[in-house]
């Protein structure tokens, strides 16, 4: 293959996706079928297949069993914001972010010890089979999911303590600095990494995805003294939401 051509599924694809977001393939319209689109680029049908398969993973269409695969609402993206830390007079970052943006959010969560995985012990700085505290919950907006997280906090920290369960007792729903300054625990950095992957079977049923679909991750962790006190993951449906950074400049 010689620099600038594309392999013959990419360009089936492209037309496609031109006819989608130029409106001639409106939404809920049916995707021309495999042999057609055989017929029409005169390609093979393991092409064909592999075309509908990009439009797919791109949630440009989606598949309905039985019936064929169609083109799909287009969602317009809303955001998600992500700040440096401002004090937040007891009320979650979520909750916070919420309400400067006119949302109504609300959410849900269900907390367990468990012990540490060799994924989670090093992210930490604990040894596996270490036990923590892990909290999942699910975001919504007006009733939609728009947001899964999966936290974990050391018990060698928090264990015994008013803010062992972080959504029960006087600090229940409050942020990670809050709770864990109630212990004295000065939290004084945080990090996170962003990446992109295909959702899981249940990310996906959880947040109305069909399978294909990209996830947007967000990988965070607080830390105090450089000891990290909590790591979770933030899973963002990328076709949704965008994630926007608003961050102090020092």
């Amino acid at each position: 293959m010689t620099f600038g051509e594309q392999p013959a599924y990419l360009r089936v694809a492209d037309d496609l996706r031109k006819q989608i977001v130029s409106g001639t393939l409106p939404p809920h319209t049916r995707l021309p079928s495999q042999a057609r689109i055989r017929e029409e680029y005169g390609v093979s049908d393991t092409v064909a297949l592999e075309a509908r398969k990009v439009l797919m993973a791109e949630g440009l269409v989606e598949g309905r069993s039985g019936s064929g695969t169609y083109v799909r609402e287009r969602p317009v993206p809303r955001r998600v914001s992500r700040s440096g830390y401002r004090s937040s007079n007891g009320s979650t970052p979520f909750r916070q972010e919420q309400a400067e943006s006119g949302a109504r959010g609300t959410w849900e969560s269900r907390s367990e010890q468990i012990e540490a995985t060799e994924e989670i012990a090093d992210r930490l700085a604990l040894s596996v089979g270490d036990r923590v505290m892990r909290t999942k919950y699910v975001f919504r907006d007006a009733g939609e999911t728009m947001m899964l997280s999966t936290s974990y906090e050391p018990l060698a920290v928090t264990g015994r303590t008013p803010v062992m369960l972080p959504e029960e007792g006087p600090l229940g729903g409050c942020g990670v600095v809050e709770r864990m300054a109630a212990i004295d625990v000065i939290v004084d950095n945080v990090a996170e990494e962003v990446g992109a992957r295909p959702g899981l079977a249940e990310e996906l049923l959880a947040l109305g995805g069909v399978p294909g679909h990209v996830v947007v991750v967000i990988e965070r962790t607080y830390f105090a003294s450089g000891r990290p006190v909590e790591t979770a993951d933030v899973v963002v449906p990328a076709d949704r939401f965008r994630i926007a950074y608003h961050l102090p400049v020092k």
